[in-house]
């Protein structure tokens, strides 16, 4: 909880220092989409493609966040529902995930999207950190801010953090002997 707080305080404390040092604010290129009934983006530049209609296999004793394993370009990639990494509550999704984002990182991880909305510009000020709420185990760190585009209130995801959350819930014993 430390650490969450503490990566919230960092993001923060960035987002002040852009503020107070330049005078033009900074641009950022988002890939917005949906699921849920929310939308949500990710930076441009941590995302390697985007696939669609893909059957994902399901993984045994998995968090609820992980949707299974998908093969996108080649790359086997587990596939995370963003709403259920920020509320907690898994998505209704259909057994053929509509659309699927891939994330470039060493983690090979994708988001799952009902649609992916066309890319956006916006300035880093545009970006408001996101408030810790009390239910922090569920969405902790996930959400690095909101961005609100066209009168919608779009969660920018922190790519670094979504393994971490995926994988929070499920604690794994260890045999002792």
């Amino acid at each position: 909880m430390a650490v969450l707080k503490s990566q919230h305080e960092t993001f923060a404390g960035a987002l002040g220092n852009m503020r107070e040092v330049s005078p033009d604010p900074q641009l950022h290129d988002l890939i917005p989409f949906t699921a849920g009934g929310m939308v949500f983006a990710v930076f441009a530049d941590q995302v390697e493609g985007t696939a669609e209609a893909k059957l994902p296999a399901l993984l045994p004793d998995a968090p609820p966040a992980v949707l299974g394993v998908v093969c996108v370009r080649g790359r086997m990639l587990t596939v995370l529902d963003p709403v259920a990494l920020l509320t907690g509550e898994p998505a209704e999704w259909t057994e053929t995930l509509p659309r699927v984002i891939a994330l470039r990182g060493d983690e090979q991880l994708a988001v799952a999207a009902q649609e992916r909305l066309d890319t956006i510009t916006i300035a880093s000020t545009d970006i408001q950190p996101a408030t810790p709420t009390g239910n922090d185990e569920n969405g902790g760190g996930v959400a690095l801010g909101i961005a609100l585009y066209g009168g919608e209130e779009i969660t920018v995801l922190s790519v670094s953090q979504l393994f971490a959350a995926a994988m929070h819930r499920k604690e794994r014993r260890r045999r002792r002997f």
